[in-house]
């Protein structure tokens, strides 16, 4: 089974919004001429499930996952298209529970303590931070790793070039989430070349930091 930790391993897991199923190839390409192998194309589209199916099946070594899970539906829809793993915005017990059966990766979405205690009941060490500059970016996440030392984060929401640096210097922080080298705009023009730059960038920022 894949682990969250391997689909993190460039530090960074790009969000990707996709309208037309088409521009999931050419985006997942992009993202790999970047140096990033990960992406989590989210279901907030109708386009989300033949996009996922795309890139597993034209883009092999790209690790495509679905984000914004929020039902049982989604989940197994996501993983019938080929998601490697899966991201939601929230803690649900029941999709977690169903993912660990499934087999596949999941990071569920927390900000309190409860939900952090819910998921280490379903043997989740890795939780998704959202939104995280909102919720008090890493004040509270340091905050939070007092009582919890055993897990690690991936923050996503308000995070972009210019702050990434600061979640990268702390070591509770596994990768984190954005989509500020791949946005919606971009996707939409064809800025594929634009993709590639930011997202090298991004890796590159990751890479100086942890070494």
């Amino acid at each position: 089974m894949l682990t969250v930790e391997q689909v993190a391993a460039c530090g960074v897991v790009p969000v990707v919004v996709l309208d037309d199923a088409e521009q999931a190839v050419p985006t997942a390409k992009a993202l790999l001429a970047g140096g990033i192998n990960a992406m989590e194309i989210t279901f907030r589209t109708a386009a989300a499930k033949a996009s996922i199916a795309k890139v597993a099946k034209e883009v092999p070594e790209m690790i495509v996952g679905a984000g914004t899970v929020v039902s049982l539906e989604q989940l197994h829809d996501a993983v019938e298209a080929g998601a490697k793993f899966i991201v939601s915005p929230g803690t649900d017990p029941e999709v977690i529970a169903e993912a660990n059966k499934l087999g596949v990766a999941m990071t569920p979405g927390v900000v309190t303590p409860s939900e952090i205690l819910m998921g280490l009941k379903l043997g989740v060490k890795v939780f998704k931070f959202f939104p995280a500059e909102t919720y008090g970016g890493l004040k509270t996440i340091k905050a939070l790793c007092g009582p919890f030392p055993q897990i690690r984060f991936l923050p996503t929401g308000g995070i972009n070039q210019n702050n990434a640096a600061e979640y990268y210097k702390n070591p509770k922080i596994l990768a984190v989430g954005g989509s500020w080298m791949v946005t919606k705009d971009m996707v939409n023009a064809g800025d594929f070349e634009g993709i590639t730059a930011k997202s090298k960038a991004a890796t590159d920022l990751f890479k100086e930091i942890r070494g």
